[in-house]
């Protein structure tokens, strides 16, 4: 048992070793190629003045931006997950990611002078979306997990014809807020590092202290009512991390989906299903991710820029559709 723990505590180091490896190797990619030996010196202020304008101004906040944002809906998938007893739940399929999108586009379009709002109308906007699909998938014995899919599409239907009809409506202002839209990560800079940082790592520690808990609620209702422990309030303290996690995000960069879906699947297949390992290995896992999508979208296609979330579409479309062949819905 002590050397099962041991291996999958090296797994999960190994995990963020090839993080950092690959948060190097991203700010060196790209249309504009730059040497580690380069990054290294425009890191300790020795770098030609090109480099230092691509690495700072460019580079680093959008590969700080993808580690961030790909934790965030890793984590918030994996609540998603253990909360609804689904394992296809995601913010994207959920409609959180969705509802959140609204509020965001309706600031974006409608009222620009409130855009300091941002953050917290994205966070009522995916609230207002996961209850949604509470209230339509519940049944008097609880959460169907089918149920929870169908309310979901529902859900994302209807928050996708309000998206629709505020880009028709102020159709003038869309091109602002197209790159959005896609879950694009160009053009961001430290600024917004700087806003999404203290959201995240406040639901980062929050999904830590709730570990004993997400684990309880995979044993099922009954074992953790034995157990002493409130079900319903366990379920709604990890839904709102779920949803403040992944519409913080949604409100930096727009939707990008499919990375609460595969990253939890790809950690508990690593690490098995106990969330004081595959839940760091999803923060892990869901950052690379990320990140990969991000740098292929710049790099493959250069000079265009493909956003991240179109990359993930393009990927995660697959990954669904295995998952459904294979009976996991």
């Amino acid at each position: 048992m002590q050397e099962v723990k041991k291996t999958k505590g090296i797994t999960i180091g190994i995990t963020f070793i090839l993080l950092v490896v690959g948060i190097i190797l991203s700010i060196g990619l790209g249309s504009v190629w730059i040497s580690p030996k380069e990054i290294l010196n425009t890191l300790v202020g020795n770098g030609v003045e090109v480099s230092n304008t691509i690495v700072w101004d460019i580079r680093i906040p959008r590969v700080m931006l993808a580690v961030i944002i790909g934790a965030n809906l890793a984590i918030s998938g994996s609540l998603l997950q253990a909360v609804m007893n689904n394992p296809l739940a995601d913010p994207g399929l959920t409609g959180v990611s969705s509802g959140a999108a609204v509020s965001v586009l309706f600031i974006l379009l409608v009222v620009p002078s409130y855009s300091s709002f941002i953050p917290v109308a994205a966070i009522v906007g995916g609230a207002i979306a996961a209850a949604m699909v509470y209230a339509l998938a519940w049944k008097k014995r609880g959460i169907s997990p089918i149920r929870v899919i169908l309310s979901g599409v529902a859900v994302n239907s209807v928050f996708g014809g309000i998206i629709a009809l505020l880009s028709i409506l102020y159709s003038d202002k869309l091109p602002a807020a197209l790159q959005w839209l896609n879950g694009s990560m160009s053009g961001k800079g430290m600024p917004d590092v700087m806003v999404m940082m203290p959201y995240s790592i406040a639901g980062w520690i929050a999904a830590l202290f709730c570990i004993r808990q997400v684990n309880i609620l995979r044993l099922g209702e009954q074992a953790a009512i034995n157990l002493g422990e409130n079900i319903n309030r366990i379920r709604i303290v990890l839904s709102f991390i779920a949803v403040y996690l992944a519409a913080v995000s949604v409100s930096t960069v727009g939707m990008v989906g499919f990375v609460g879906l595969v990253v939890p699947h790809m950690a508990r297949m690593i690490v098995g299903s106990d969330y004081r390992n595959s839940l760091p290995m999803s923060i892990g896992l869901g950052a690379l991710v990320l990140l990969v999508a991000d740098t292929a979208g710049r790099t493959f296609f250069a000079p265009l820029d493909i956003p991240a979330g179109i990359v993930m579409a393009v990927a995660g479309g697959p990954y669904f559709l295995y998952l459904m062949r294979k009976g996991d819905v």
